[in-house]
Protein backbone atom coordinates (compact mmCIF):
# COMPACT_ATOMS: atom_id res chain seq x y z
CA UNK A 1 0.00 0.00 0.00
CA UNK A 2 2.80 2.72 0.68
CA UNK A 3 4.52 1.72 -2.24
CA UNK A 4 1.21 2.71 -4.53
CA UNK A 5 0.99 5.73 -2.64
CA UNK A 6 4.24 6.99 -3.10
CA UNK A 7 3.74 6.11 -6.77
CA UNK A 8 0.62 8.11 -7.29
CA UNK A 9 1.88 10.79 -5.37
CA UNK A 10 4.44 11.53 -7.61
CA UNK A 11 2.37 11.07 -10.37
CA UNK A 12 -0.07 13.99 -8.87
CA UNK A 13 3.50 15.40 -8.31
CA UNK A 14 4.53 15.64 -11.91
CA UNK A 15 1.01 16.08 -13.04
CA UNK A 16 1.01 19.34 -11.33
CA UNK A 17 4.30 20.70 -12.68
CA UNK A 18 3.06 19.99 -16.02
CA UNK A 19 0.16 22.58 -15.62
CA UNK A 20 2.50 24.74 -14.16
CA UNK A 21 5.36 24.49 -17.11
CA UNK A 22 2.61 24.46 -19.56
CA UNK A 23 2.75 27.13 -22.53
CA UNK A 24 -0.43 26.94 -24.21
CA UNK A 25 -3.87 27.65 -22.78
CA UNK A 26 -4.81 24.21 -24.84
CA UNK A 27 -1.60 22.18 -23.24
CA UNK A 28 -2.84 23.87 -19.89
CA UNK A 29 -6.56 22.52 -19.88
CA UNK A 30 -5.31 18.74 -21.10
CA UNK A 31 -2.21 18.65 -18.10
CA UNK A 32 -5.30 19.85 -15.95
CA UNK A 33 -7.89 16.72 -17.37
CA UNK A 34 -4.42 14.72 -16.11
CA UNK A 35 -3.89 16.11 -12.96
CA UNK A 36 -7.91 15.99 -12.25
CA UNK A 37 -7.21 11.93 -13.24
CA UNK A 38 -4.25 11.72 -11.19
CA UNK A 39 -6.16 13.17 -8.11
CA UNK A 40 -9.02 10.64 -8.47
CA UNK A 41 -6.28 7.58 -8.53
CA UNK A 42 -4.69 9.26 -5.43
CA UNK A 43 -8.25 9.55 -3.73
CA UNK A 44 -8.88 5.85 -4.89
CA UNK A 45 -5.63 4.75 -2.96
CA UNK A 46 -6.84 6.55 -0.05
CA UNK A 47 -10.08 4.85 0.10
CA UNK A 48 -12.46 7.67 -0.70
CA UNK A 49 -14.58 6.13 -3.67
CA UNK A 50 -17.10 9.19 -3.34
CA UNK A 51 -14.73 11.40 -3.43
CA UNK A 52 -12.18 10.41 -6.32
CA UNK A 53 -15.90 10.00 -8.49
CA UNK A 54 -17.04 13.29 -7.93
CA UNK A 55 -12.91 14.16 -8.75
CA UNK A 56 -13.05 11.98 -12.00
CA UNK A 57 -16.32 13.96 -13.22
CA UNK A 58 -15.36 17.59 -11.92
CA UNK A 59 -11.72 17.61 -12.24
CA UNK A 60 -11.32 15.42 -15.47
CA UNK A 61 -14.43 16.30 -17.45
CA UNK A 62 -16.06 19.66 -16.14
CA UNK A 63 -13.65 21.97 -14.98
CA UNK A 64 -11.14 21.45 -18.25
CA UNK A 65 -14.31 22.49 -20.71
CA UNK A 66 -15.72 25.30 -18.85
CA UNK A 67 -11.59 26.59 -19.48
CA UNK A 68 -11.45 25.60 -22.41
CA UNK A 69 -14.85 27.78 -23.10
CA UNK A 70 -13.87 30.60 -20.86
CA UNK A 71 -10.31 30.52 -23.48
CA UNK A 72 -11.81 30.44 -26.37
CA UNK A 73 -15.03 33.33 -25.97
CA UNK A 74 -11.88 35.42 -24.56
CA UNK A 75 -9.98 35.16 -28.19
CA UNK A 76 -13.37 35.96 -29.73
CA UNK A 77 -13.75 38.66 -27.70
CA UNK A 78 -10.06 39.93 -28.24
CA UNK A 79 -10.22 39.17 -32.25
CA UNK A 80 -13.58 41.26 -32.02
CA UNK A 81 -12.44 43.92 -30.31
CA UNK A 82 -9.10 44.55 -32.66
CA UNK A 83 -11.62 44.01 -34.98
CA UNK A 84 -13.43 47.12 -33.81
CA UNK A 85 -10.86 49.52 -33.34
CA UNK A 86 -9.17 49.15 -37.16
Amino acid sequence: MTVLLVLVLTLVGVAGTAVVLSSTPERMVVTYSLLGLSLGMLFMVLEAPDVALSQVAVGTAVMPMMILLATRTMQKDRANRRGEDS
